[in-house]
């Protein structure tokens, strides 16, 4: 009665426990290119938003820290976010002057 249910539990769930590859070389990969990609695209398109998405990705794929080597494209897209976070604030910045209204 104790057993009810639990035939074969060792082979349903074989594959699942265990990871026969590295986990943290693709994905930081991805989230570099990922980062730049929002960062080329945040200069035409949204770079308010665009830019600190490709700031956080650069800096999740650079393992969040400065020290060591660090591919291209995770420090490309860090520092190509953080030109476009800054440009897209000060075009804000300019857009609501004390020119703009009804006044």
């Amino acid at each position: 009665m104790a057993a009810f249910g639990r035939q074969n539990s060792t082979s349903r769930n074989s594959g699942a426990r265990g990871r026969s590859w590295q986990r943290t070389t693709p994905d930081s990969t991805t989230l570099g290119i990922i980062g730049l990609i929002c960062a080329v695209v945040g200069f035409f398109v949204l770079g308010i938003v665009l830019g600190p998405v490709a700031v956080i990705c650069g800096w999740l794929a650079m393992g969040r820290t400065w020290k060591g080597p660090h591919p291209i494209p995770p420090l490309v897209a860090v520092v190509l976010g953080a030109i476009d976070t800054l440009l897209a604030i000060i075009w804000l910045a300019s857009a609501t002057g004390p020119t703009t209204g009804l006044f």
